[in-house]
């Protein structure tokens, strides 16, 4: 196996959780909470806000696991690993569309969206070497 490709993928996940974890907490200091905006703004307030809790609940813990578990070259690691670039493609769909349709491109999607790319690349690069994370797991 190429021991690189999975540190690489730990790398970028690894870091991918500070950026998440500095970028919503940089928002929770910027930004009103949906209660606190007027009625016209309160759904798209509301939006970011379940995004960033969306993001500190599923997406920082899978992260920081799947960067873990690819270091050590586990099963579980592999596995976690694919969930986190299913998240970053699915939810990086949603906000491009969404930027797209509004006619805007907002801080996320120009920090994000990287992310998003490389995932596409990682998911086809680990599913290769996927007999090096499952061997003896079967």
């Amino acid at each position: 196996m190429r021991e690189g490709v999975g540190r690489l993928v730990a790398g970028v996940n690894a870091a991918g959780a500070a950026l998440t974890l500095a970028f919503w907490g940089f928002a929770a200091l910027r930004l009103p909470p949906p209660w606190r905006v007027a009625a016209g703004a309160r759904l798209e307030a509301a939006t970011t806000f379940a995004f960033g809790i969306a993001d500190l609940v599923w997406a920082v813990p899978l992260l920081v696991l799947s960067a873990r578990g690819l270091w050590r070259r586990t099963a579980l690691g592999w596995t976690l690993a694919q969930a986190v670039n299913i998240l970053w493609l699915y939810s990086l769909s949603v906000i491009v569309l969404r930027d797209l349709l509004a006619g805007t491109l907002s801080p996320g999607t120009l920090l994000f969206l990287p992310f998003a790319l490389f995932a596409a690349w990682a998911a086809v690069a680990l599913w290769r070497e996927r007999a090096a994370y499952w061997r003896g797991s079967a």
